[in-house]
């Protein structure tokens, strides 16, 4: 490596440590004490409550974000990302409502630890690491949809975490996966106008590897913030 790529990438280095030192504060992406006081204490029908909740954990949802941003940073046109955002959508919603109604339990740190894989891997197709090193390129489309299976089931461990009754919950559920795609077209039309901004200026090519590289290095971050936590609590 160069001086020049040295002193590019070196910069990511110091985020990637940054978040990991950030700890329970910047990567606890959960459901908050009060969310939880909430709807715990009103059971039945929740309409208007679970799609908040839905759009607020998508908004906030940092994890799904990256992987949107990676999946998006090359896509130019409106129906392409069309396309991938409604194979993600088809992905999360289905394991999100058939986590929690067929009451199916994994651990929430391996489950967000593959969607933290989930970044890392959309990073290193964005760089042609897999033309690189395999000789061929995955279905980008497949992977979308599966990835966005397993996001869904990280969203169901989080609808898990909160216990909430039997009574409405169907209901519920469907309003929770409204919230979080009105929350993922929000946060998704931010970015798209951003990353609209910054493809017509000059450095846009000059840094595609630096953006994927921080891409990476946040994907690695979240696998390994997630895998200590499920090696070191107290449940495990």
């Amino acid at each position: 490596m160069d001086r020049t790529s040295f002193k590019r990438l070196a910069p990511l280095a110091l985020f990637a440590g940054a978040l990991l030192a950030a700890g329970d504060g910047a990567w606890a992406h959960g459901v908050s004490d009060d969310d939880k006081t909430f709807i715990q204490g009103n059971p039945g029908v929740n309409v208007i409550p679970y799609v908040y909740l839905g759009a607020k954990h998508m908004v906030t949802g940092y994890d799904h974000l990256l992987f949107l941003f990676g999946v998006i940073f090359f896509l130019y046109r409106l129906k392409d990302v069309g396309r991938y955002v409604t194979l993600f959508a088809i992905g999360h919603s289905t394991t999100l409502l058939l986590g929690v109604l067929a009451n199916i339990h994994a651990s929430a740190y391996l489950v967000d630890a593959i969607i933290g894989l989930s970044v890392v891997y959309k990073a290193f197709d964005n760089l042609g690491g897999f033309k690189r090193v395999l000789g061929v390129e995955p279905n980008q489309k497949a992977a979308v949809l599966i990835f966005g299976l397993f996001h869904g089931f990280g969203l169901a461990t989080k609808i898990q975490e909160m216990s909430i009754s039997p009574d409405g919950l169907l209901a519920n559920l469907v309003s929770f996966n409204v919230g979080v795609e009105i929350g993922q077209l929000l946060a998704l039309s931010l970015i798209l106008i951003l990353m609209t901004l910054w493809r017509r200026t000059e450095g846009f090519q000059r840094n595609v590897l630096q953006a994927n590289a921080a891409l990476m290095c946040a994907g690695f971050v979240l696998i390994g913030y997630q895998l200590s936590g499920y090696f070191t609590s107290p449940l495990q």
